[in-house]
């Protein structure tokens, strides 16, 4: 397939080296999760940046969430805003675009800069996962809006604080913005550095579980105590107990204790769930909650449970599947080959398919390493992959059913 002269004029408008310019900008701010002043620039600087298109700016106040300290207690989380950008909304036809501007790397993080690997790869924060990724969906809507079709569909765009911690305090805007929407794309990197894309998803779930047993002294009365430490031993056996190749199950810390000679009263334990399907992860729930009351009853202690599934499995249905065909015909018609894997990590893709939405979650740039020090863009994938969004969105403005 070769494209025709109005696919040709659509992507000729895409700048490449404004795209760099962009990408390079934007990793240059620290924008840790937790960098709440990296953030506050980098959510100033995209709202800049995206005033180019038409539409409405916002940017969103994070939604409360609420976490389990070392101590067993409850705590208030902070997190930055998220951008949201609103075009056309009383299209018939509207589109969700979703991207991250946080990165993995903390402030106090030794990686801070850019360095060129090689002539087409560019190493440093955040460029793939996804920096980067952002400017595709910048460039590739700019271009969509020098189309003759654009006044067609409409769209949202967002751009959250926190999805490498989950998206806790997004997940609401997440799913409002993805009511009533015909198709999402969001702009993880490419699964590999080919370009293959993820295809279906597993889910995720965190908890934290404290343990309130009682304290005794260890020589003199240790049968008047209750340990909270053995307590949580047994829950890590038993929760590996409920693993099975449709939920791993990863038991990752365990807080708490006390003094050698002092019988511990308390423990936190923390862990993380990956169910394949919505059945893995109820079938997981209910044998969680067997397992809990059995080890309150057989250790005398209280255990009080916090989290749950905040990824949803992301299964591919007969729309999605659709949407990912159109992603490989418009890639073959700009000679790109597109092909897509299954993958046990997640995004917030997950979230936008539980609300029923067919969605194509690695549309970003094509990169390695990332979630490293060593992790880098390819350059010329930044042109490349918004050449292929731009082609998509022409696609669905002429009305490609899904």
């Amino acid at each position: 397939m070769k494209l025709d002269a109005d696919q040709q004029a659509l992507i000729e408008p895409i700048d490449q080296d404004a795209m760099l310019a962009h990408a390079r900008e934007w990793s240059a701010v620290n924008t840790g999760t937790a960098n709440l002043d990296g953030l506050a620039k980098m959510a100033g600087m995209l709202a800049d940046a995206f005033s180019a298109l038409p539409g409405e700016i916002e940017l969103v106040d994070p939604a409360p969430v609420t976490a389990i300290d070392a101590d067993g207690r409850e705590v208030n989380r902070q997190f930055g805003q998220h951008m949201v950008l609103r075009v056309r909304p009383e299209a018939s036809r509207r589109l969700l675009f979703t991207g991250h501007m946080d990165t993995v790397f903390p402030k106090e993080h030794v990686f801070q800069d850019q360095t060129f690997l090689e002539d087409d790869i560019l190493n440093g924060p955040g460029l793939a996962d996804m920096k980067g990724g952002i400017a595709v969906i910048l460039h590739a809507l700019k271009a969509f809006e020098q189309s003759d079709v654009a006044s067609r569909s409409g769209y949202d765009v967002m751009i959250n604080s926190d999805e490498e911690t989950g998206s806790l305090a997004s997940a609401p805007l997440i799913e409002q913005l993805a009511q009533g929407k015909y198709a999402a794309l969001t702009y993880e990197p490419s699964a590999l550095p080919d370009g293959t894309l993820a295809h279906a998803r597993g889910g995720s779930g965190n908890y934290s579980l404290t343990i309130t047993g009682k304290s005794a002294h260890a020589g003199r009365n240790p049968q008047d105590g209750r340990n909270a430490i053995v307590a949580a031993a047994a829950l890590t056996l038993g929760l590996k107990e409920l693993q099975n190749a449709e939920c791993p199950v990863n038991p990752a810390k365990i807080e708490g204790g006390a003094a050698n000679n002092v019988v511990p009263d308390h423990a936190v334990l923390r862990f993380n769930i990956r169910p394949k399907s919505p059945d893995a992860a109820e079938a997981f729930e209910a044998g969680l909650a067997g397992l809990i009351g059995d080890v309150q009853q057989a250790h005398e202690v209280s255990i009080h449970r916090h989290g749950g599934i905040t990824r949803p499995p992301k299964p591919v249905d007969r729309r999605a599947q659709k949407l990912f065909d159109l992603v490989r015909d418009c890639g073959a018609s700009l000679g790109q080959t597109i092909g897509w894997q299954s993958t046990g990590g997640v995004c917030d893709g997950n979230n936008i398919a539980a609300t029923g939405v067919p969605v194509v979650d690695t549309m970003g740039v094509r990169g390695g390493k990332i979630h490293s020090p060593d992790e880098f863009m390819i350059v010329s994938s930044l042109s490349e992959r918004a050449a292929l969004s731009a082609l998509v969105l022409q696609k669905i403005a002429l009305g490609d059913p899904l």
